[in-house]
């Protein structure tokens, strides 16, 4: 087995010129905030905030109010302008703002792929209340057809009224020391640099699994202890080499290598214990497949993660493969 070495090094971090935050107008919704005054001055990147309109009634019904959709349509306009300065009181300037009309979930995404939006920070609940569900039924749909890169907050975690720059200062970094996985290093570094935040990262080395009923015999577990000790060594040398080439980047990086069964699970159990304020994930790995916005980590911590989550997507929308429900109504519409 070569010894992996890391790709990072001349890499060109992802840029991020343009941030969209959708804003429905409660308070969940606005759990956003802070994490956008954390992440803005990072990026010097164009700020715009969203608003979307939802028709009053259903198809066939009752014509719209021109007069009740004007005025609706000024508090919103009045609500983000609003947002906008308290955003500048705390520096970030030149924020935009922008209504549009219709469904949210399609709005949002049409929006983000027309005008070149390089991340999306999301709060997974917003007007409709905290659920059961880990992220609502519209931010779930952002996140599946947007093909960007997300900021999600958790919006059931305890946070402060006031809007405050979030400090970050424990970043968790799941990475597989693949070439895809390091992706997302470049924007860990630079955040960790600002906020002065300790950067952890982790690696997880599955053991393999036997095809057979019966427990594994002995000969079987030894090789399978030599497999995981061959790969953790490789992986520690990897990480190793990582955390020399950022030595001069004055930032605290501690690494860790794990082994289990189901590495998605450890990988879990890492995050919750390393108490970290944000984990950062690429959202492909190794093993990633193109016809999916996101790798069965990624989409794990999305559904199941307890923690504000970073996803850099590595691949340009039109490499990710369209469904088959949105070629059918591509093709419906004539397209």
């Amino acid at each position: 087995m070569h010894a992996l070495q890391p790709k990072i090094l001349g890499v060109e971090a992802a840029l991020i010129n343009h941030i969209l935050v959708p804003l429905d107008g409660s308070t969940l919704a606005e759990c956003v905030l802070p994490h956008v005054s954390a992440i803005a001055p990072v990026t010097n990147a164009r700020i715009t905030l969203v608003h979307v309109m939802e028709p009053l009634q259903e198809s066939g019904g009752p014509a719209v109010d021109p007069v009740e959709w004007h005025l609706r349509k000024q508090n919103s306009d009045k609500y983000l302008e609003q947002v906008a300065g308290r955003l500048n009181d705390l520096g970030i300037l030149g924020v935009e703002r922008m209504i549009l009309e219709g469904n949210p979930a399609n709005s949002v995404v049409d929006f983000a792929r027309s005008n070149n939006v390089d991340l999306i920070i999301l709060s997974t609940h917003g007007q409709s209340g905290l659920s059961g569900w880990n992220v609502s039924s519209v931010v779930q749909k952002i996140l599946l057809r947007s093909y960007k890169s997300i900021l999600l907050v958790r919006a059931y975690l305890p946070s402060s009224a006031e809007m405050t720059k979030v400090h970050y200062k424990r970043l968790f970094l799941g990475i597989d020391c693949s070439p895809r996985s390091e992706f997302v290093l470049p924007f860990a570094i630079s955040l960790a640099q600002f906020h002065n935040s300790h950067l952890i990262l982790e690696t997880v080395v599955e053991r393999p699994q036997s095809i057979n009923r019966l427990p594994p015999s002995g000969q079987d577990m030894e090789l399978f202890n030599k497999f995981v000790e061959k790969n953790s060594q490789a992986a520690s040398h990897y990480l190793n080499q990582l955390i020399a080439q950022f030595s001069m980047k004055d930032v605290k990086i501690t690494s860790h290598v794990s082994s289990g069964d189901n590495a998605i699970s450890v990988l879990h159990d890492m995050a919750e214990e390393s108490n970290a304020d944000l984990v950062l994930l690429a959202a492909h790995g190794s093993t990633g497949e193109r016809r999916w916005p996101y790798g069965s980590v990624t989409t794990s911590f999305i559904a199941y993660g307890n923690t504000s989550l970073m996803i850099m997507q590595d691949l340009p929308d039109s490499e990710i493969h369209q469904t088959r429900a949105e070629m059918a109504v591509r093709e419906s519409k004539g397209h």
